[in-house]
């Protein structure tokens, strides 16, 4: 017998699922890929897509509840029943699925000899859900938020307030935003063109010429052939507005994959002025000369290894978007909720510290150099911006345009901005 629709849309969720989690993929890859393959139609791919992303956002409520309620340790199971029972436990705990679909479907993806555990432990779940834990501590909000317990931890020490807020701010799924090309259209025509086709644009808060949709696909969105925008956070945009480029100006992205920001400082610079967009990797590379080819803007493409740059010369301004955890952008990429890990702080600080002392050495007297990471730990953040001072005294902090005002350093977060979280810190090489 054939699988019926919705047994062919949890199919490949399963498989998104299991090659996000247990294979290490990128959800923002894995997924559409898995949905372009799967040949379903609009209204199954979307429900596809709302059972993997949900899954993996929740994976850390999940296992817990399904530790509550099956006779044997999440982490004993087998990949394949692990995955279905997070699969049903997510549709039956988050998604309000029937139970009788919830779990009937969904243990039906699995071979004969194994249906039967998985099948027992969801119909405990559906018949008997655990409360969920109601304490203040790191792990209660680590179970209720997705995040790491560690992370939670963290944003305690860095937040005036509430860290489950903050925490709860990442877990939210983010709007799709636009930031417009204004080198081939304008903010308003963009708009328009969207609004004639059903969608409700809502403008950013943060910058001018970013759009905010509920959702949709952008490679079926009036213009995208056309290159009339990029998908790109608004927090993006505001760390490239925080480098100030000009008409004319010479600028560096020290690590441009996979080619945003280097395609916004191109349209600024204007076809007096060089963007150089360099990334390690020459497959990286290439999603930088894509992005802006669709755009129709020109930087020139480098692939090098940032901390021994092949290039030469100097630059009026210089951006180091640096390798981080990523944590902040877990709206998009619900995997670095729980993916990264605290060990792994120090060596990235490292990288990020190096990079940017490196890219120092580019920049032209009185020229700016921003350095920003999507991740809030101190590590990566704050004390990156310190060591950068204490490796480069040839380096001051300089204020750079913020959100609301100036700032030598500043941060955004998901539930006060509506944004990615970000950290950016301004400097200027001394005369």
């Amino acid at each position: 017998m054939s699988p019926t629709p919705r047994a062919g849309a949890r199919a490949v969720a399963l498989e998104a699922i299991r090659r996000v989690v247990d294979g290490e993929g990128y959800s923002t890859i894995v997924i559409p890929a898995a949905l372009t393959r799967s040949g379903l139609d609009a209204r199954d791919r979307a429900f596809a897509a709302e059972l993997a992303f949900g899954t993996i956002r929740r994976i850390g409520a999940l296992d817990w509840a399904i530790a509550r309620r099956a006779s044997r340790p999440v982490g004993r199971m087998t990949p394949g029943v692990r995955g279905v029972v997070r699969l049903g436990a997510y549709q039956l705990l988050f998604a309000g699925v029937a139970p009788h679909a919830a779990v009937g479907e969904t243990v039906g993806l699995l071979p004969p000899k194994e249906r039967g555990f998985a099948n027992a432990v969801l119909r405990k779940l559906a018949a008997d859900p655990p409360p969920w834990p109601a304490g203040r501590g790191e792990d209660d909000v680590a179970v209720r938020t997705g995040m790491s317990a560690w992370a939670i931890r963290e944003l305690g020490r860095i937040i005036a307030g509430d860290a489950e807020t903050a925490a709860a701010g990442f877990a939210e799924r983010a709007p799709l935003c636009l930031r417009t090309n204004t080198c081939a259209v304008t903010v308003e025509e963009l708009g328009q063109a969207l609004a004639a086709v059903g969608h409700t644009p809502a403008a950013s808060s943060l910058d001018p010429d970013c759009l905010l949709l509920e959702r949709g696909d952008p490679t079926s969105l009036p213009g995208f052939r056309r290159g009339w925008f990029a998908v790109q956070d608004h927090a993006s945009a505001v760390v490239v507005r925080a480098l100030d480029p000009g008409p004319g100006e010479r600028i560096l992205d020290v690590c441009a994959a996979p080619g945003g920001k280097a395609g916004h400082l191109a349209c600024l610079v204007g076809e007096e002025g060089l963007v150089v967009a360099a990334d390690l990797r020459p497959q990286r590379a290439a999603l930088i000369r894509r992005s802006a080819h669709r755009l129709g803007v020109h930087p020139l493409v480098v692939a090098q290894d940032a901390t021994r740059p092949a290039l030469r010369g100097s630059f009026d301004r210089v951006l180091v978007d640096a390798p981080c955890s990523g944590i902040g952008s877990a709206r998009r990429r619900p995997e670095l909720l729980w993916r990264p890990r605290a060990d792994e702080l120090s060596r990235l600080a490292r990288l990020q510290v190096a990079v940017a002392s490196t890219a120092a050495d580019l920049l032209m007297p009185g020229g700016r150099l921003v350095y920003s990471v999507c991740t809030f730990p101190r590590a990566e953040t704050d004390a990156a911006a310190d060591a950068i001072l204490r490796h480069r005294p040839d380096l001051e902090p300089a204020e750079v345009p913020a959100p609301d005002g100036s700032a030598e350093r500043f941060r955004l977060w998901p539930h006060l901005h509506r944004s990615d979280g970000m950290f950016v810190a301004g400097f200027r090489k001394r005369l």
